[in-house]
C-alpha cells in the first residue's frame, strides 16, 4: 500500500502578494538539492489519528512551533514516488529564522556504520505562489492551484 502523509500549507496575505510558508528537508540527501526538492511540513498518520490532527502535529513537530485555526482541505495529490499527501490550507504566520525541527538518524555516507542525526527540515521560507512553484516537489504544486482557487475572489466561502 502506497505511504501516506498529511502536511499543512500556511499562508499569508502580505500587501505585495500572496505568501506560502515552504519547506527544505534535512540530511545530506537533500543537502545539495534546492528547486523542485521543497515541500510541505507533512508526515504519516499516527494511529486512528485524523488528516487534520497529523497535520497539524507534523507543522509543530518539523517547525517548532504550534499553529491552530480553522483548516480548509485541499485535498490529496499522489507525489511520483507513489506517495499520496493530503494537504490543509491555514492562514497564519511563522518566522523562518524560529525554525527547531525534531532530528531524524540515518546512516552517513552509506555503509559507513556512522549514523548521525539531522533535522527533518533545515530551513523554511514564506515564498510568492510562483516561487513556490520552482521550489515544491512537483506533485504539491497542485495545493497552489487549490489555494489560489480557494482564495480567489469569486470564492463565496472567503
Amino acid at each position: 500500500m502506497p505511504e501516506r502523509s498529511c502536511g499543512l500549507l500556511l499562508y499569508r496575505r502580505d500587501p505585495d502578494a500572496l505568501r506560502v510558508l515552504v519547506c527544505h528537508p534535512g540530511g545530506p540527501f537533500w543537502q545539495k538539492r534546492d528547486a523542485g526538492a521543497w515541500t510541505l511540513p507533512k508526515g504519516a498518520p499516527e494511529g486512528d489519528e485524523t488528516a487534520e490532527a497529523t497535520a497539524l502535529r507534523e507543522f509543530a513537530e518539523e517547525l517548532g512551533t504550534q499553529v491552530s485555526g480553522d483548516l480548509q482541505s485541499l485535498g490529496r495529490v499522489r507525489q511520483k514516488g507513489g506517495k499520496w499527501v493530503d494537504a490543509f490550507a491555514l492562514e497564519g504566520d511563522f518566522d523562518p529564522a524560529r525554525l527547531q525541527s525534531n532530528p531524524f538518524e540515518c546512516e552517513w555516507p552509506p555503509r559507513s556504520g556512522k549514523v548521525q542525526a539531522y533535522p527533518e527540515i533545515d530551513r523554511a521560507t514564506w515564498a510568492t505562489i510562483e516561487q513556490a512553484r520552482a521550489l515544491l516537489i512537483p506533485a504539491q504544486c497542485e495545493f497552489l492551484d487549490r489555494l489560489e482557487a480557494l482564495l480567489a475572489p469569486h470564492n463565496p466561502a472567503r
